[in-house]
């Protein structure tokens, strides 16, 4: 096969492909696949995730600290050459002492001697010439009651950041189900205008018929125009509407603005599976809300502080070994290569610093203790709340759906009466308007009873 057999098929190829690729370019979601979605890119969510990382890096830090600590230095130290003049006797034999060496062990009697050499030599210099050493420590934390504490309290952090992406995944899940119903509300009021605009299209053309046949005069067809413009104009504020709360939705979920998407879920389906006698009858228990998990986990943290504070008043014990090569070493040098030992550290006063500190700790526990039997009552007041606005808001949805049957039938009668001339234009107008409000009414108390719904999942935490 040839080069241009090989470009056509490429050229082929690439025809068949571009449908399927400009179909695959439309993301669909129905309102649980939004809300998946979102757990997974939502920015605000991800950033409460992060957190959980960084708590568990605070703890491995924590942690660390216990562990043995490896700790190298290289130093370097220039004298100039520096001659040290080192004398131990004097040039006045008169002023030697005699000594009883029969006083002095054998060790002793050995640096006697060697002192008296010295002595008898004169003057000894020692020139001071340059240093250079590496030095090696090894330290491990053999006692510490606050390393226990603060260890305990580092894994405290890390549940409170597991428990605050809980709540954070909560509040996401619940933007993203009230956005998705903001949606298919406006799209269901523009659906309504666009039919309620052609109705009256085809009314204005039978108006302008008769108008033309002496029937009907012609404010009736100013009438009736009047009324579409206005409904033109609703039109447009909803479309606006609509892609605005589009860009709330991508933000959200974290799509770029220029994805398309398409809710797959319609508005009387989301109606129809909704449970409120199910909802009504779910028994609340407020330890299990995630708020109020929360709230215990910082009254330990809280706890644990006042631990911590406690423990400032007790000892520390380390120990330690260092090795350190000499690598340059002057003519006097008296260190040695391995040392080790315990370093033991007591508090002994600090100007009341530390009790000032515990006292604050247990204001702040406290605070904490207050806060979470408040939030306690908060939720059962809230559930009771709900409840009432659910019952309340399902009563009102039953209502506004009979009523917009009422007022269709209301205005297809009316229409009928004036296309036979039983009914004015301004009949017909009031009849439409009517119809408009019911059907906004209805659509308004379909959005709140799905609210109330969603308020109550999210506090029973079934989101």
């Amino acid at each position: 096969m040839n080069v241009k057999k090989w470009i056509l098929v490429g050229v082929f190829a690439s025809w068949l492909m571009f449908p399927l690729s400009a179909q695959d370019s439309v993301m669909q979601f129905s309102v649980n696949e939004a809300r998946e979605y979102a757990v997974k890119h939502n920015r605000e969510l991800q950033n409460a995730k992060k957190d959980v990382h960084i708590a568990e890096e605070q703890y491995k830090a924590a942690r660390g600290q216990g562990l043995p600590q490896v700790s190298g230095k290289l130093d370097y130290m220039t004298n100039f050459n520096y001659e040290a003049e080192l004398n131990f006797g004097s040039d006045d034999e008169s002023s030697t002492p005699d000594l009883d060496y029969t006083l002095f062990d054998q060790g002793d009697f050995e640096i006697l001697k060697l002192l008296e050499s010295m002595s008898s030599s004169g003057p000894t210099t020692i020139k001071m010439t340059d240093q250079s050493n590496a030095q090696l420590q090894v330290s491990q934390l053999i006692f510490g009651g606050q390393y226990w504490v603060g260890l305990k309290t580092a894994n405290i952090a890390r549940e409170l950041a597991r428990q605050n992406v809980t709540l954070t995944e909560l509040d996401v899940k619940e933007s993203i189900e009230n956005t998705y119903y903001m949606i298919l509300i406006t799209e269901k009021i523009l659906d309504v205008l666009n039919k309620n605009i052609d109705n009256l299209d085809d009314i204005k053309e039978h108006t302008k018929n008769m108008y033309q046949a002496g029937l009907a005069e012609e404010v009736d067809v100013d009438q009736i125009s009047i009324s579409q413009s206005q409904l033109e104009n609703q039109k447009r504020a909803m479309e606006r509407n609509v892609r605005l709360t589009y860009h709330m939705l991508h933000f959200q979920m974290g799509l770029d603005y220029d994805q398309e998407i398409e809710l797959t879920d319609s508005l009387d389906a989301l109606m129809e599976n909704l449970e409120i006698s199910t909802k009504l009858a779910t028994s609340f228990d407020p330890a299990q809300h995630p708020q109020y998990q929360l709230l215990e986990t910082q009254q330990k943290l809280q706890e644990k502080q006042i631990d911590m504070k406690k423990w400032a008043y007790g000892p520390t014990i380390t120990g330690f070994y260092t090795y350190t090569e000499k690598i340059m070493i002057s003519g006097f040098d008296l260190n040695p290569r391995n040392a080790a030992g315990l370093n033991l550290s007591i508090p002994i006063f600090s100007s009341g610093v530390r009790k000032a500190n515990l006292d604050k700790a247990k204001i702040e526990l406290d605070k904490a203790k207050r806060t979470k039997e408040m939030v306690k009552e908060q939720l059962l007041m809230q559930n009771n709340q709900l409840r009432f606005d659910l019952t309340n808001a399902f009563e009102n949805y039953q209502t506004q759906k009979e009523n917009v049957k009422v007022a269709k039938r209301v205005l297809d009668n009316i229409e009928n009466k004036y296309k036979h001339g039983l009914a004015s234009s301004l009949d017909l107008t009031q009849a439409n308007s009517n119809y408009l409000e019911a059907e906004s009414n209805y659509l308004n108390a379909a959005m709140e009873l799905m609210q109330a719904n969603l308020k109550l999942e999210k506090l029973y935490n079934q989101l």
